[in-house]
């Protein structure tokens, strides 16, 4: 039986990858490590809390004697580490709190895998989990490959391309079996409204100002969640030692654009008038280090391992929508902060 530790796995990505190895891997045993910060919710994944392959631990991977702890106790085999603060904005007021989750939490990660594996390396894995962010900013054309250089721009970006040059150093120094993956702009299901679509959809459903940087033509290139979750589970299992992937969504879009869409499809999906939810629309400040683009080449994970977006952008969007609609009570859970009594009424 393998022994996987998913850090952060009461968070958005996290709890889409946690869900899809416990269903589809029986018989393995799935650890869910997570400090249950803001956005970490155990209500993402109350439906595999009860699987008898599926173990919680809180805990913060700042903590090293707690890490190195957890590593001699449960001799995990495989690491997939999504643990990660990962808001920009929040980066810019607290930078601190960026390089202790994202650099030291995955140096505590690490020092304690090639520990306990102890250069017995086989079978085991450390699968580190980044953002298309640590390349900077493009310009109008080009695409990010896997050997673009790092460039990055802000304090979020910069933290987690100090982690990932430590899991290659980890990996060419002591030769830890390590891939990485940098993947786009995430939406669907289960994501905390403090990123743009379920923050505008939360905003749109209650009638507030929907706030958009500059002039709104910052490019992203978006990923629907549960597609990233497929990508994980195929590079965990079939990518090769010392690789990176970058996972995109093919799926370019301006930010004033989406956001428009964005109204489209809540104004058929709440009756309204047609363009009602687009006089909710303020541009307000740009905020500083604001990288205009970021575009994804997908093309060495879809040859090499076959890997492929299952849905377009707007029929990712559309389930989105949907879900957030028929999850209203998840919703006023986590913007009230109530969500956080389901931990203590579960587990204390």
């Amino acid at each position: 039986m393998k022994k996987v530790l998913i850090t952060g796995g009461a968070g958005f990505i996290g709890s889409h990858v946690v869900r899809l190895f416990v269903n589809s891997y029986p018989k393995y045993q799935i650890f869910n490590l997570d400090a249950l910060t803001y956005a970490g919710n155990l209500e993402n994944i109350a439906d595999v809390e009860s699987k008898s392959n599926y173990t919680f631990i809180k805990g913060d991977i700042v903590d090293a004697d707690f890490i190195n702890q957890l590593f001699e106790q449960h001799q995990f085999d495989g690491v997939i580490h999504l643990a990660a603060e990962s808001h920009v904005d929040r980066s810019i007021t607290d930078p601190l709190a960026f390089v202790k989750t994202n650099v030291i939490g995955t140096m505590n990660l690490l020092n304690a895998a090639k520990t306990i594996w102890n250069n017995s390396f086989d079978g085991k894995r450390f699968y580190h989990i980044s953002t298309d962010e640590v390349y900077g900013s493009l310009g109008a054309t080009g695409l990010f490959t896997e050997t673009t250089s790092y460039d990055p721009n802000s304090p979020y970006s910069a933290s987690k391309a100090s982690s990932d040059h430590f899991v290659r150093a980890y990996g060419e120094t002591y030769g830890l079996p390590y891939v990485i993956t940098n993947c786009s702009n995430n939406y669907g299901p289960f994501h905390f409204p403090e990123k743009l679509i379920p923050l505008f959809i939360n905003n749109i459903i209650q009638n507030k100002s929907l706030p958009v940087y500059g002039d709104g033509k910052y490019t992203r290139d978006w990923l629907f969640v549960e597609d990233h979750a497929k990508a994980i589970d195929l590079v965990f299992h079939t990518g090769k030692n010392h690789e990176t992937y970058n996972i995109g969504g093919f799926n370019e879009w301006q930010n004033i654009d989406l956001v428009k869409l964005l109204c489209q499809l809540m104004d058929q999906k709440l009756g309204r008038a047609v363009g009602e939810s687009e006089k909710l629309i303020t541009y307000v400040k740009d905020r500083p280090g604001h990288d205009l683009r970021y575009a994804i080449d997908a093309s060495k994970i879809n040859s090499e391992l076959g890997w492929k977006p299952s849905v377009t952008f707007e029929q990712g969007l559309e389930k989105t929508i949907d879900w957030y609609l028929s999850n209203e009570e998840w919703l006023k859970n986590v913007t009230s902060g109530a969500y956080q009594n389901y931990y203590q009424k579960q587990y204390e």
